[in-house]
């Protein structure tokens, strides 16, 4: 007797991928409410596979020694993203880039296709764009000064097609803007869904594989600022790039959270121009151009992004608070840590400030997370709380632990060099850093163990 197969469905979220065996009103993983669709997943229950039948072939496996294969890497001609994707584009990699609306995505890539296109080699550039018509796409070019280039333009949602014209194209990279526009008819669901984003990710990326290409996927960000769909799609391919930015502020962040071939957190930094995106070659001179010196609360911090040092000012203003509770805002850190660096001013150093508002920015619009700024905004805190300046040619860095200890961090050569550079002469670092024999700096260095420490800074 032959039992037919049973179809099977699953609930899915289209926000977020969560799997449900029945259909609910608001998801749990994502907490959005109606975003949950039946998908059919194919033939269940009873199956044909037989493994004594079906026998696959054995595969090869070889010792971790060997030679090492030699990417060979194509430059896009602007430095800020090759540096992010860690040299240059590598052949058959897929790079998925998420950003905020207008933001500048299609903008960049346009101009590294352009670039891309112009080399004296003449390489095979596509761009296909599924939220903008042919003509909205030759407007920013005309816009971009890049009308002339030979760049191979279509306007298509369809895969199939995209697939059928690359297969016979010679392409050398492509764009797909936006992977959540996509469609595969053999998916019963609509565009930009989870299925639609993960089917429509699978065969482009299996044909870039095959054939040879870069591909750039542009992926839609959440309220919450990650990339749209399911999360598996970042697993997929080889590098994520997140574009950042203020609409206020007139640059830009290029950040690496994914590479294989580089470096992740590396960064570019873009200008927004009225001609496009311009390289930014020193941040940190940028950073600091509207700086203004002895003004309490104001601190340089130096940290590494990645595998390049930048400076940036870090304010804080502190003001008796007209509420029941505190309040504390945070731009450009991370809240928690802010509330963890006062509660050890507080229980360390004996400082009251449960009775004041504190305010902390990142000047510039940049995002900071790494813990090496912990120093910096506990001595922007105390110093806009005792209305003293804090030195103007001082840098700081140094992270700070719960029992009120300093502790070291990363590079910090690296740091001190960058502030030489630009002109700073005394930094204060964690204790015990200058005896080290690669440590060697022309500045004045204050070495501080503990945070109690930092209050004789003060008096």
């Amino acid at each position: 007797m032959i039992l037919a197969k049973k179809e099977l469905k699953q609930y899915v979220c289209q926000d977020c991928g969560a799997v449900y065996p029945k259909w609910q009103g608001k998801c749990d993983a994502c907490g959005e409410w109606n975003t949950i669709v039946e998908e059919v997943v194919g033939g269940g229950g009873f199956s044909n596979f037989n493994p004594r039948k079906s026998k696959g072939k054995e595969i090869e496996f070889v010792p971790l020694s060997g030679a090492e294969e030699q990417l060979d890497r194509l430059s896009t001609g602007i430095g800020e993203l090759d540096r992010v994707c860690g040299g240059g584009l590598v052949a058959g990699s897929v790079i998925l880039v998420g950003g905020d609306p207008g933001i500048g995505k299609s903008t960049l890539l346009l101009q590294a296709c352009a670039k891309v296109a112009d080399l004296p080699t003449r390489p095979e550039v596509y761009y296909i764009s599924g939220e903008e018509a042919i003509g909205q796409v030759r407007i920013r070019a005309r816009r971009l000064g890049l009308e002339k280039t030979p760049v191979n333009l279509a306007s298509s949602t369809e895969i199939k097609d995209i697939i059928a014209t690359l297969e016979k194209s010679n392409a050398a990279m492509v764009i797909i803007d936006s992977i959540q526009t996509m469609y595969l008819d053999e998916v019963d669901s609509t565009p930009g869904s989870v299925t639609q984003v993960r089917a429509c990710s699978y065969e482009l990326i299996k044909l870039a594989k095959r054939k040879g290409f870069t591909l750039f996927l542009v992926g839609h960000v959440t309220k919450q600022g990650e990339i749209a769909g399911p999360r598996v799609l970042e697993h997929m391919v080889d590098t994520v790039l997140y574009f950042e930015g203020e609409r206020g502020h007139h640059f830009r962040i290029l950040r690496a959270v994914k590479n294989r071939y580089g470096a992740t957190d590396e960064i570019g930094v873009f200008e927004m121009q009225d001609k496009g995106l311009v390289e930014v070659a020193n941040p940190s001179a940028l950073f600091l151009a509207e700086r203004q010196g002895n003004i309490s609360g104001s601190c340089v911090f130096a940290g590494v992004e990645g595998s390049r040092p930048v400076l940036v000012e870090i304010q804080a203003l502190v003001s008796p608070t007209g509420y029941s509770s505190p309040k504390r805002a945070v731009v450009g850190w991370d809240s928690n840590r802010l509330a963890m660096v006062l509660a050890v001013l507080e229980a360390r150093c004996g400082m009251n400030l449960s009775s004041q508002d504190v305010y902390l920015n990142i000047a510039g619009g940049l995002r900071i997370s790494e813990p090496a700024a912990d120093l910096a905004v506990a001595l922007a805190v105390i110093s806009s709380l005792t209305n003293k300046p804090l030195p103007a040619d001082m840098v700081i860095f140094g992270e700070i632990g719960l029992s009120g200890e300093i502790r070291a961090v990363a590079q910090p050569s690296l740091r001190l060099k960058e502030a030489k550079k630009l002109g700073f002469h005394s930094a204060i670092i964690p204790q015990g850093r200058s005896t080290d024999k690669k440590f060697s700096v022309d500045m004045d260095l204050h070495e501080i163990g503990n945070v109690q420490r930092l209050i004789n800074l003060f008096n």
